[in-house]
Order: C-alpha cells, then sequence, then structure tokens
C-alpha cells in the first residue's frame, strides 16, 4: 500500500484528521508528522491567550499514526474502509512538553504485537527540534462493520 493511500482510507477527515505524511513504514514500525495549524479549533480558550495542543488530541495523532495509519498497512489486502473500522481500545502516554499552533510533530511507532486484527505499539512524539514531547502506549482494534 503506498503512504498516501494508507492516509485516504482512514475514518477521518478535516477537522478530526492529524495525519499529513507518513514518512517511513514496515512491519515494525512507522514514523509520521502532523503540523498543527494557527487556526485548529480546539485552541479557541485552551488556553486564554496562551493556546496549548490538549494532551487528548496529542494521543489522538499518536493513535491516527501510531495504531490507525499502521494498522491500514499491516491489514495490507484485508482493509477496506467500506467494510472495515478501526477504533482505539486503550492508551497509556505520558507528556513533557507543550505543543503550541504552528508546531510540527513526529511520530514514531514501534510494533509491541499485531495478531487478530489487535495492534499494541509504543509510541514516541517529537517536536521540530527532536526534544521529546509525549510517549507511551496505544493499542487497537479493526473490526467489520
Amino acid at each position: 500500500m503506498i503512504r498516501n493511500d494508507i492516509i485516504k482510507e482512514l475514518p477521518y477527515s478535516k477537522p478530526f484528521l492529524f495525519v499529513d505524511e507518513i514518512l517511513d513504514i514496515d512491519d515494525d514500525y512507522i514514523k509520521g508528522n502532523y503540523t498543527f495549524r494557527n487556526d485548529e479549533y480546539f485552541y479557541e480558550g485552551h488556553f486564554k491567550d496562551n493556546p496549548v495542543t490538549p494532551g487528548v488530541i496529542l494521543t489522538e495523532c499518536m493513535a491516527q499514526i501510531g495504531m490507525a495509519c499502521f494498522g491500514i498497512f499491516l491489514l495490507k489486502d484485508q482493509w477496506s474502509q467500506k467494510t472495515m473500522g478501526v477504533a482505539m481500545s486503550s492508551s497509556e502516554i505520558n507528556f513533557y512538553k507543550p505543543v503550541f499552533p504552528g508546531e510540527k510533530v513526529t511520530v514514531v511507532a514501534e510494533k509491541v504485537y499485531f495478531r487478530f486484527n489487535k495492534l499494541k505499539c509504543n509510541v514516541a512524539m517529537y517536536n521540530a527540534t527532536e526534544i521529546l514531547v509525549a510517549k507511551g502506549v496505544v493499542a487497537g482494534v479493526a473490526f467489520k462493520k
């Protein structure tokens, strides 16, 4: 599957799509990025006069790249957006640095296991200066609709 095709197969659209590009992918690893635009809907009021990307949005970005995109790739020919769905089943993320409007982040995920359409990955997010922003574990499952 071509990297751009994987993004097109995601069950998300703007304003809730947090994947710009898949940089690298194989059966054990994925790397992708996203730039948080200045006008993202969630910055209004979070926080007054000092917008910061909410942790739940950072977690979603890590899950979309490190679990959903990766899972679609691993499922290969079995995946069809018309007949299958994907859902995050668990996450445990620690946050170390804030992400501000306009920042580009890179997400790296390494497969812990993939079996019975369930994927568990160690994930890490880095800012443009390669400083660790957040890391943890995400898991999800692909299911027939």
